[in-house]
């Protein structure tokens, strides 16, 4: 039996401090072609064919063609960004014409299925390899690939909702998923299985990589990721939804929970602290950058934590990926020096502009925020060299406003040694305007800033850090205790270090009720600005079944026909439309629904 070549690209183990130990890992390219039997014959083999699973991982960085390397859509999909380019699939699901037969909707279930497929065999096999693997190596390795599988079930429920799980059987590793004729899990007990998996592996997985080869899972991995499926499970969409009640197997077996249960949330807030509890401050902290201006050391800590690989608060990322996001955020930028200029065709949004607080700490309809909605005004960002003519909307708002968007003006990160500075005009006649390019510029006014480095260099693509598990929590606890003290506890250490008043009574703090409805809506405001363009929005507005009104309807940019005054004028942009009856999950793929008959479609499909 043959299998095909394992082609691994380097992604295991990115170190600031020293690339031998990841060099050493994954620098062999496999034989032209692998026997089954040949895998475990030595630790060589065995290393390849683990480092094979790992390529699974998606790799975010690289969202400009969707599916590429599992990358996702999530970005552009969601009411944060879009993108000029048409051939982008985000584009289709925002005009809801995306359809069950796409490349794109069969990809992952496909790619995410070969990486469980193949995970599944390792564990069944790795105590039959060669003696050079130690049993301790063994024991490593199988939680490894234990944990990854549980994560690719993960990425599965979170996208597709129930699904079949495999679980033991052994499955031919040149056999479709189809073979098996495998009806889907009701999506609770996919939740549960993902969760046991992770548990398990945890016991066998260290605290820190071995040789700081990065990138491979640690028991804290494990915990946090727990932590995320058990809120996934809590959340509106899959706890209490009438909606899909009428979602079952051939058998008649529903698939969806439609009674809420609250001690799901309080599951999910339960496994956010225990992961607090064992690993914070010993082994994860939120990031901060020390400077005598403590605007400046927010502003750098809020955009240094995406782009200093491997940081205090990174849990997980996959390392050394190729990286084009550097393009699609970076302007045009015509007559600058070329290491300045890129595609700039991932525009944020108004809505996404309009969400970040101002630098007291309130939302812009706040009539105590100090929001100007017109006008013109001398103002010095936190990257610049010097003060500047600013559109009055963004001046005077909170560090991570200037970490996330580039707006008409903005000094570049890149200066790229310019004899005059690098600033990004859109309007239309500017250097990154739509006189230079119909195809490479903002179709919003705006770009995305966040998680742009100096180069385009390969990078860890973050997938998971504490800001996220912080937010969980106080998420979980709200629905499940709310007026618990964590609650506002840990959304204000989000909030400190992001250089914004925290919410309380006492002076130059943020007052706010604290009933529960109020508090969830500060929340969602909180993950919205703190966690914006990191693949996290696209999934709450659909775990929280509020997508229908975030992501349908007129969205907003600047008038990129014009130039002076009449640039910054609000201009629609698009009309999107959002299906509540199907568009919350992707439908299973149609070529499997034809080939296996125990699989059931979700709704509207």
């Amino acid at each position: 039996m043959k299998i095909k070549k394992i082609i691994y690209i380097l992604l295991g183990c990115a170190t600031l401090t020293s690339m031998s130990s990841c060099e050493k890992y994954l620098s062999q390219v496999p034989d032209d072609v692998l026997t089954v039997e040949d895998i475990f014959k030595s630790k060589d083999n065995t290393d390849k064919f683990l480092a094979n699973i790992y390529n699974v991982l998606p790799n975010e960085l690289t969202q400009r063609f969707a599916a590429n390397e599992n990358s996702g859509v999530w970005t552009a999909s969601s009411d944060e960004a879009k993108y000029t380019w048409d051939f982008n699939y985000s584009n289709n699901m925002n005009r809801s014409v995306w359809s069950n037969t796409d490349g794109v909707v069969a990809s992952y279930w496909s790619n995410y299925y070969k990486g469980i497929r193949n995970a599944t065999y390792f564990i069944q096999n790795i105590d039959k390899a060669t003696p050079e693997v130690t049993d301790v190596m063994k024991a490593t390795f199988k939680a490894e690939a234990r944990a990854l599988r549980a994560l690719y079930y993960f990425y599965l429920a979170r996208t597709y909702g129930p699904v079949p799980v495999i679980g033991e059987n052994y499955l031919d590793l040149n056999a479709p998923l189809s073979d098996l004729k495998l009806s889907r899990a009701p999506f609770d007990d996919v939740i549960n299985f993902v969760v046991t998996e992770l548990n398990a592996a945890y016991a066998n997985l260290p605290y820190l990589p071995e040789s700081e080869e990065y990138g491979r899972i640690t028991k804290g991995v494990a915990k946090a990721y727990v932590a995320e499926a058990l809120l996934l499970k809590a959340s509106p969409l899959f706890n209490g939804n009438p909606d899909f009640a009428s979602v079952k197997n051939v058998d008649g077996t529903p698939l969806f929970s439609t009674s809420n249960d609250v001690n799901k949330w309080r599951e999910a807030a339960q496994a956010s602290k225990a992961f607090i509890d064992e690993f914070v401050p010993n082994y994860y902290s939120l990031y901060k950058v020390t400077n005598a201006d403590p605007f400046i050391a927010a502003y750098l800590s809020c955009r240094n934590v995406m782009t200093t690989d491997w940081n205090s608060e990174w849990i997980f990322a996959r390392s050394i990926s190729g990286n084009n996001a550097q393009y699609d955020r970076t302007p045009k930028h015509v007559g600058f020096p070329s290491a300045a200029q890129g595609g700039g065709a991932l525009g944020a949004t108004q809505k996404m502009v309009d969400a970040y607080f101002t630098a007291n700490g309130r939302s812009i309809d706040d009539p105590t925020s100090g929001y100007v909605a017109s006008g013109f005004g001398s103002y010095k960002a936190p990257y610049d060299v010097a003060s500047r003519t600013t559109y009055n909307p963004w001046t005077n708002r909170e560090p991570r406003f200037y970490v996330g968007i580039t707006y008409n003006g903005s000094y570049w990160l890149n200066q790229a040694q310019s004899s005059t500075p690098v600033l990004s005009l859109f309007n239309f006649s500017g250097n990154s305007g739509r006189s230079q390019s119909t195809s490479d510029v903002t179709p919003t006014g705006y770009t995305v800033r966040k998680n742009v480095a100096t180069t385009g260099n390969s990078r860890g693509a973050l997938l998971l850090r504490l800001a996220n598990v912080y937010l969980n929590y106080a998420e979980a606890l709200n629905e499940s205790d709310p007026g618990n003290a964590d609650i506002l506890k840990y959304v204000n250490l989000i909030r400190e270090r992001a250089g914004v008043p925290i919410y309380g009574g006492g002076a130059g703090q943020v007052a706010t009720a604290t009933d529960q409805a109020t508090v969830r809506e500060l929340i969602r405001k909180e993950r919205k600005v703190e966690l914006a363009f990191e693949n996290v929005r696209y999934f709450d507005t659909r775990r929280w079944k509020i997508a229908e009104n975030t992501d349908a309807g007129d969205f907003y940019g600047m008038n990129m026909a014009a130039n002076g005054d009449d640039f910054y004028k609000k201009t629609l942009i698009e009309t999107r439309v959002f299906k509540k009856e199907r568009d919350y999950l992707f439908p299973v793929p149609n070529n499997e629904i034809l080939r296996n008959e125990n699989l059931v479609q979700n709704k509207g499909w």
